[in-house]
């Protein structure tokens, strides 16, 4: 995937919090003003990345998400990870981590989802 720019993110962003839209709608919901040309030029771009697709209804075109947020997020976070930090998801975290002010209670929320994700998984499928 390629890199995807303000304009872009801000439009997926859209689409993943209210779901099919029309440009009209993109639009008023942006963060900032964005012109119609420019965004019917961002959501053919987002076409291309095949991240976005489209359907008619009468003259309207209505646009939707076709990857999830969660899977872009990913797909970003292996990129910047090769660029920052030899590839490692991992050492790009602490390196988040290290650079942002993050709060006493980002912290606490960060060591929760750590010490959760680590626990050994029950396999309920074993038999007893």
């Amino acid at each position: 995937m390629d890199a995807l720019n303000p304009n872009e993110l801000e439009t997926l962003r859209i689409l993943w919090e209210g779901g099919e839209q029309k440009p009209p709608e993109i639009e008023g919901a942006f963060s900032w003003a964005i012109d119609n040309g420019t965004l019917r030029s961002v959501l053919r771009v987002l076409m291309d990345k095949d991240l976005v697709d489209r359907r008619r209804v009468g003259k309207a075109y209505y646009y939707r998400v076709k990857k999830s947020r969660d899977g872009v997020l990913s797909r970003m976070a292996r990129q910047m990870a090769r660029v920052f930090s030899d590839g490692s998801t991992a050492g790009l975290i602490a390196q988040l981590i290290k650079t942002e002010k993050l709060s006493p209670r980002e912290l606490a929320e960060l060591r929760r989802i750590a010490q959760s994700e680590s626990k050994p998984a029950i396999d309920k499928s074993r038999k007893r």
